[in-house]
């Protein structure tokens, strides 16, 4: 039993809903009575038409956005349609199943540049905004250093066995000798490699506590700060999102009211407890998730929709996501196989 049997749904009135969402999302704009006539079989009048309209509304279905004679499905409307659509699974278009291969098909880069390259596809092929979702990188450790810059200041390089690298600046107290950051450098490698981040900074902070560090006072001291740079701001709790492609999305907004908010969204986004929200929202069992307006507290009157899903490593594990975000008529048909196979390429490229 579908949705609209159990809102008490004529099989006509249904198939003028599908009629009016399907065409809704190709124009984005409020869909009228004769343009469904236009569109459905002769036996239908315009008249006939409006009338299961108005059930349809009465359903909660639909809704019109101002005193015109079009309609819009509402976000309840969009759920049922898009639940159907995720129940026939549509084909990804051959097209985009080649373009997405052929960045996936690249080897020897690294994971970054691995979801940049999908990333970009993805937003080129939808013409909206893209993003990428992943949690601070608790991968084991490979080596760190400290590198003297002068002037008081060293760059703190930290590798990590998935090739990631992150380098961060530290202010050195005056006169502190090459020999202490060689040291420090030394001490810190020998108990990171082979450790993720917490199970090494955690060593440490233990053996410096006990006074087993075997350091001098300023290796020690560099030692603690190299520490503190990534563990001492919750690292473990954050999530990283990179967006490309929001010039597609802004183009698809016309009044400036709800640029106002998209541009707040972006805003939102970029917070890292959102991030981390939205990555957990997403990560709550495999496939597709599709958020539509007010489903998500981020989307909230933004007129937005969001196509996300998972991608896992070697051991089943989700490591993040990659998705779309865009226009509420957005095309749920094309964009949700794109993303499903997207993140199913690049679990293939990184198991």
């Amino acid at each position: 039993m579908n949705d609209a049997t159990l809102l008490g749904l004529k099989p006509r009135a249904f198939e003028i809903f599908n009629a009016l969402v399907t065409a809704y999302l190709g124009s984005g704009q409020p869909i009228g009575s004769k343009t469904l006539a236009q569109r459905l079989r002769h036996d239908l009048s315009p008249a006939s038409i409006r009338s299961n309209m108005s059930d349809l509304e009465q359903a909660g279905l639909l809704y019109a956005p101002h005193t015109s004679a079009g309609r819009v499905p509402t976000e309840t409307g969009l759920r049922m349609f898009v639940d159907g659509l995720m129940e026939y699974s549509p084909d990804l278009v051959t097209e985009d199943r080649m373009s997405i291969d052929g960045e996936c098909a690249v080897r020897n880069i690294s994971v970054d540049e691995l979801l940049e390259k999908t990333s970009r596809t993805l937003s080129g092929l939808s013409r909206c905004a893209s993003l990428v979702l992943s949690p601070a990188s608790n991968a084991e450790l490979q080596h760190f250093e400290f590198v003297p810059l002068g002037e008081n200041r060293a760059l703190a390089v930290l590798v990590r066995m998935d090739g990631k690298v992150e380098n961060r600046l530290i202010d050195l107290p005056p006169g502190v000798p090459q020999s202490a950051l060689v040291r420090a450098s030394n001490y810190m490698n020998a108990r990171l490699s082979g450790r993720d981040l917490t199970a090494a900074t955690g060593l440490i902070r233990t053996e410096i506590a006990a006074q087993r560090a075997e350091l001098d006072e300023v290796s020690q001291r560099l030692v603690e700060a190299g520490v503190g740079l990534w563990a001492g701001d919750g690292a473990a709790d954050e999530a990283v999102l990179v967006m490309r492609g929001q010039a597609n999305l802004l183009d698809d907004i016309q009044a400036g009211e709800e640029l106002d908010t998209i541009r707040q969204l972006f805003d939102e986004l970029e917070a890292r407890e959102n991030a981390l929200r939205l990555l957990d929202a997403t990560t709550e069992g495999d496939g597709v998730k599709i958020f539509i307006g007010a489903e998500n507290k981020l989307f909230v009157n933004t007129g937005c929709a969001l196509v996300i899903a998972p991608y896992h490593d070697s051991k089943q594990n989700v490591i993040g996501a990659i998705g779309v975000l865009g226009p509420r008529h957005m095309n749920y048909a094309r964009i949700i196989p794109m993303v499903d196979y997207t993140s199913r390429a690049i679990a293939a490229v990184l198991s």
